[in-house]
């Protein structure tokens, strides 16, 4: 089967996740054309033949939090160009590929590639809970404006999808018009992952994953807490400073470390909290302000029993998350995932369905 499968490159979640479902369609004899943007180009094509890079949009950060007006005018002044460049890689590279099913992981070129050539468009993503299931008061309470941006948002970055795995460690009901097409599925965790599951023991040290280099409160307010040890990924420098080891950035270090830590600090990133979940670690998240799906990822982790929702790193309330963590350990230790799997086979039942259901509905046009 030839298959377009298409990938946002905002963060590296999206390509990681992408990578092992696409290793496992060529694995399957699909054929696989992929299309990517910003980062993700890089780091797919060196395991893929057939990669296409376009332009996507950019989210601008500051101080932990989504700037949004920032965010609107970089990318108003860049769509002119963004559009050029897509278009040129459409009609250079895209066109001509005449897939039998569209997948995309959030990214509509791929999406808007399907409608064009009357092709299934499947979407696999964690974004789509928003939009297609239903919530309680816990997860909105407060942040009920913000929530119906980003479901605005989330339906029509991706319309009239034909069918949506969606990745997720919490499992909150499907709505009743998408209970047909949807299918919630375990998060997609890459091979180091899975291979780590079994050396997974509670530490003594903290895992911190800080991806703000302009935070200069969190080494000190680290510092405070004496007793502790804490291992730092993304400051992207290696340095000693009292309790706190600063690692740069490398895969097989960086999984040994969550998985032989006692507990994670991280943002509101649904691949990371995943991972840790997986993993058996309790999370104190900070999610990054103003993107409301990230909110909701730690909000339910909270309602869990998984980890706690913070605002800020603080060294109280990281001292109270602490004290705590024995008994989260057990609530996060209940977590059951057998790899991949379900979404793996279920996703060929779905593309052998709706390329069949493609090809009747072109034989009777």
């Amino acid at each position: 089967m030839r298959l377009l499968y298409g990938v946002v490159g905002e963060g590296m979640g999206h390509a990681t996740r992408s990578k092992v479902v696409c290793e496992d369609l060529v694995k399957r004899g699909h054929e696989v054309k992929i299309v990517v943007s910003g980062r993700a180009y890089n780091y797919l094509a060196k395991s893929f033949s057939d990669v296409v890079e376009i332009r996507g949009f950019e989210i601008r950060y500051e101080d932990n939090g989504m700037a949004l007006d920032a965010t609107i005018a970089q990318n108003v002044l860049a769509a002119p160009e963004m559009l050029q460049a897509n278009l040129v890689a459409y009609y250079d590279s895209v066109a001509s590929f005449r897939p039998d099913v569209v997948i995309t992981d959030f990214d509509s070129f791929a999406a808007y590639v399907g409608r064009r050539q009357r092709v299934p468009v499947i979407s696999i993503d964690n974004q789509q809970v928003v939009a297609r299931c239903k919530h309680p008061k816990a997860i909105t309470k407060g942040a009920r404006f913000d929530f119906e941006l980003t479901k605005s948002f989330v339906r029509a970055k991706l319309p009239s999808l034909d069918f949506a795995f969606v990745t997720t460690f919490f499992e909150p009901p499907i709505k009743s018009k998408y209970e047909d097409s949807t299918l919630l599925v375990p998060p997609i965790l890459r091979d180091v992952i899975l291979a780590a599951k079994p050396e997974a023991n509670p530490g003594k040290h903290v895992l911190v994953y800080q991806t703000s280099t302009s935070d200069t409160s969190l080494i000190p307010t680290l510092n405070s807490l004496k007793n502790e040890q804490f291992f730092i990924y993304g400051l992207r420098r290696r340095e000693s400073i009292g309790n706190c080891e600063l690692f740069d950035f490398d895969e097989a270090t960086f999984v040994r470390h969550m998985a032989t830590a006692k507990a994670v600090v991280a943002n509101g990133g649904f691949t990371t909290l995943s991972e840790a979940v997986f993993l058996g670690k309790p999370i104190y998240s900070v999610p990054v302000r103003h993107q409301y799906e990230q909110e909701m990822n730690a909000r339910y982790l909270e309602l869990l029993g998984y980890g706690v929702m913070r605002d800020t790193i603080e060294a109280r309330s990281l001292t109270a998350f602490l004290q705590d963590v024995p008994r989260m350990s057990l609530r996060v230790a209940k977590h059951r995932q057998e790899g991949n799997s379900l979404l793996l086979d279920k996703l060929q039942v779905v593309l052998e369905r709706l390329k069949k259901k493609s090809r009747k509905s072109r034989e009777n046009s």
